[in-house]
């Protein structure tokens, strides 16, 4: 079912710290952060008010929302500049992008489209933006059809560090202009 409201997006503050915490013990959460079926919490338990207190232009996370309700989370950073260094060496002029929904009763609603819609559009509206890189799980299939869709191509299989990733990008030249 697709979904009738206009998603928006607006940044996290440390007040959706307590919310995160609890997205990130749902099962679906869990799955896509981790191939380690004991994994109690996604992400390793990131302390999220840190988390969103230590965000950056480089680094930041936006709540997405349908009616002033949140539906999802993302994080978008600047690879070649982030202070974890997660991505390694890599060019300049990239964003990369992490998206998950919250609530389980808002996965395949189109909620994860028109997040990504509108981070893509955002990200090339920035001049020196070239490209944009992910790295869903390799186990994730699902993720990997859901960013075809959107253009994106696979790069290759990366390790980052216990994650089997599959790195995959869209290039901004590949992405058509939205008025």
């Amino acid at each position: 079912m697709a979904v009738s409201h206009q998603v928006t997006l607006r940044p996290a503050t440390v007040a959706d710290a307590p919310m995160l915490a609890r997205w990130d013990r749902e099962p679906h959460v869990i799955a896509c952060s981790s191939d380690d079926p004991e994994d109690e919490v996604a992400f390793g338990g990131i302390a999220w008010a840190e988390e969103i207190a230590d965000s950056a232009y480089d680094s930041h996370y936006l709540i997405a929302e349908v009616e002033g309700v949140p539906v999802g989370v993302m994080q978008v950073c600047d690879p070649h500049t982030e202070r974890t260094h997660y991505w390694g060496e890599i060019e300049q002029g990239l964003r990369a992008i992490d998206i998950w929904i919250g609530p389980k009763e808002w996965l395949g609603r189109g909620v994860g489209t028109q997040m990504m819609t509108q981070m893509i559009d955002r990200c090339f509206a920035e001049p020196d933006v070239t490209g944009i890189v992910i790295d869903p799980l390799n186990s994730n299939t699902g993720a990997h059809r859901f960013y075809r869709r959107l253009g994106f191509t696979v790069v290759g299989q990366r390790m980052f560090d216990e994650d089997d990733c599959l790195v995959m990008r869209l290039e901004k030249a590949d992405w058509p202009v939205r008025a």
